[in-house]
């Protein structure tokens, strides 16, 4: 069987210098499937019994899940069907069916998706696995944080995007010593709200950085955010963007806007406290349309 990849750290001086302190740059764009979202799904699969393997499963996913969830499936040889929505990305669902996953994109709207996923899930008899909020995907996603540590254990801080939270809480796990930052779009900011009012908050998430479009952040991952201290920090459009030319012209990453939200934030100095510290920026994922890159990168976006 494929296995994960353990992905390189790399050291970007030029972002450093911009808040005063040592850059890592964690390239999980390199992992299966071009983002962190294997670390997780893979544990969750290894749950399932054989009469849920059997029946096949279903998740809801923007995009990068879908893809982690055909892929794993693929290797498992599992039946997948994957929920998305209308307008997410073509590029995504494309990867997902690649690894022979089936795409059902009826919804119009996140909300409407998590929706169609309980009427499919009622149908079909499909064990369900989510995209975030599972405790096997939290701990899958620790692996992250603790390859980071383990080859830089001097890092302060580590930040990531966040969109349900499955990602920040799963670093949380894997470095409790370390400040853990989870970034937002200002758009989309699910757990930043759920942090707020001690509970999950339903937003209606609008960003370019559709990998962090989350309508919700998941209950586990708060629980683990809470006990841990993760703080949350927004960032604009303008702020991904310039995170995500970063990305391209510095660091030559191609990353996807979702992965660009970390960088964009330290470039904008919205990450407090770091001047001095070594801050582990994790670069997750890869998965962009060639149009849109080039947008963002012309500054023709719109």
């Amino acid at each position: 069987m494929t296995t994960l990849l353990r992905t390189p750290l790399l050291r970007s001086t030029t972002l450093g210098e911009a808040f005063g302190g040592t850059a890592l740059l964690k390239a999980e764009l390199f992992q299966k499937t071009g983002s962190f979202k294997p670390r997780g799904i893979l544990a969750k699969l290894a749950t399932l019994t054989p009469e849920e393997r059997e029946r096949g499963v279903i998740t809801v996913s923007a995009g990068n899940a879908a893809g982690a969830v055909a892929y794993g499936c693929a290797l498992e040889q599992i039946d997948c069907l994957v929920v998305m929505w209308q307008g997410t990305s073509e590029l995504k669902a494309a990867a997902a069916r690649t690894y022979g996953a089936a795409v059902d994109r009826e919804a119009s709207d996140p909300t409407e998706a998590f929706a169609r996923l309980e009427e499919l899930r009622a149908a079909s008899g499909r064990a369900f696995v989510h995209p975030y909020d599972d405790p096997a995907v939290i701990e899958g996603h620790s692996s992250l944080s603790r390859e980071i540590m383990e080859e830089a254990p001097e890092t302060d801080v580590i930040v990531a995007g966040v969109g349900g939270g499955g990602l920040i809480s799963g670093i949380a796990v894997g470095a409790p010593g370390s400040r853990i930052v989870g970034v937002e779009p200002e758009g989309s900011a699910a757990l930043h709200e759920a942090l707020a009012a001690g509970k999950p908050v339903p937003v209606r998430p609008d960003s370019i950085a559709d990998a962090l479009n989350a309508p919700v952040a998941g209950e586990h991952c708060l629980a683990v955010c809470l006990e841990r201290g993760v703080e949350s920090v927004l960032v604009s459009e303008e702020d991904i963007r310039a995170g995500f030319r970063f990305l391209y012209e510095r660091a030559k990453l191609a990353a996807e806007p979702g992965a660009a939200a970390g960088v964009g934030a330290l470039l904008a100095g919205k990450v407090p406290d770091v001047d001095g510290k070594t801050v582990a920026v994790v670069v997750s994922g890869g998965n962009v349309a060639g149009k849109t890159a080039a947008a963002i990168l012309s500054g023709n976006e719109g």
